[in-house]
């Protein structure tokens, strides 16, 4: 299968497909015994940095489930450490920051590099994960955090619950906040760009702490950046999907951002959702990850609802409305990999 034909990609593009495309957020990673079994013998940083490694664990969830893309092995907060700030993750806790932005100075001190000479590793794994996706016809989705969702993680150093000095140097130091985010936007926005040179074949932008914000808030400090990264994403060629989490409220500024695919989260239905980004888009999600820790009945029950949601409509990609957790079961993500499919192939040969 040529690639551009994929389910994944036709979706993306709003055509029919011959059964509804799924591939889940952190589909590589904790709750895969093969994945656990290599971060035993290596560090987060260092399994992103060796491009063989990020490759083979970018496939290890294609070979066990039926998926429909694939998305590369890395993390959103990357990018920080070319740009001049200390990154690690500590086991069990997560990502730490060693020098958190904090005033004006801080932000002059960033640095803005070459994507291709800071991040070789992930264009290198790219290359490899693509080889091995082309004789399938299997997409490779690349991907970056938002302006606003990498600032924050670097202001507050970390995660963050109601995100106090990021929201303080937004409304207290708008001019600081405009430097910060400018710069981001650059490397982002170049980041994106170059990882579909590579061979990515979509793009996919988190901005998975934007639910924090007012409506207001996010049409003043957020959007005008996360525009210019999703524009220049988007002059590589392929998809680009804007992911964000909480943002029901806020659908209408996220439809005006312009991506190709918009992913929603559980606390909205689809079709509510769909509606008011507008038939011209596609959209991804929104099963509720936590479901899967359900029997199985349950969970047959919500992505049927999902399902019917999206009424059999061109441009529906099926995921769920954040990462898999770590807990999970690998037989319930595959069960629910071959519900989709089965659920809406049925559906398209009784149109036929």
């Amino acid at each position: 299968m040529i690639i551009a034909d994929s389910r994944f990609l036709r979706a993306c593009r709003r055509q029919p497909t011959d059964a509804t495309p799924i591939w889940f957020m952190r589909q590589a990673g904790r709750y895969m015994p093969e994945y656990r079994a290599i971060r035993e013998k290596m560090g987060m940083l260092d399994a992103i940095r060796t491009p063989d490694i990020a490759a083979q664990i970018t496939l290890q969830p294609l070979n066990a489930c039926a998926l429909d893309a694939a998305i590369l092995f890395s993390d959103i907060l990357t990018p920080l450490i070319g740009m001049g700030i200390g990154l690690d993750f500590v086991r069990g806790e997560g990502p730490s920051i060693e020098n958190p932005i904090r005033s004006a100075q801080d932000v002059d001190r960033l640095r803005t590099p070459s994507v291709l000479e800071a991040m070789p590793y992930t264009f290198e794994a790219i290359r490899l994960v693509s080889a091995e996706l082309a004789p399938r016809g299997l997409p490779l989705i690349g991907f970056a955090a938002a302006p606003f969702t990498l600032a924050s993680y670097a202001v507050e150093s970390g995660g963050s619950k109601n995100y106090e000095r990021t929201k303080a140097l937004m409304w207290n130091a708008p001019d600081v906040w405009d430097r910060l985010m400018s710069r981001f936007a650059a490397v982002l926005g170049n980041y994106l760009f170059e990882q579909a040179r590579a061979g990515a074949n979509a793009l996919q932008v988190f901005d998975s702490w934007a639910g924090a914000l007012s409506p207001r808030d996010y049409a003043r400090f957020v959007a005008p950046y996360t525009g210019q990264v999703i524009e220049r994403a988007q002059q590589s060629g392929v998809p680009v999907i804007y992911f964000s989490t909480g943002t029901g409220g806020m659908l209408d500024q996220i439809s005006a951002l312009g991506s190709d695919v918009v992913s929603i989260d559980w606390r909205i239905s689809l079709d509510q959702a769909w509606q008011a980004i507008g038939y011209d888009r596609a959209i991804q999600g929104n099963l509720d990850p936590v479901l899967l820790m359900a029997d199985w009945p349950e969970v047959q029950a919500a992505a049927d609802d999902v399902l019917a949601q999206a009424n059999g409509r061109s441009g529906h990609i099926f995921n769920l409305g954040h990462g898999i957790l770590p807990g999970t079961a690998v037989d319930m993500v595959r069960r629910l990999v071959d519900r989709v499919h089965e659920k809406t192939g049925e559906q398209v040969i009784s149109r036929l």
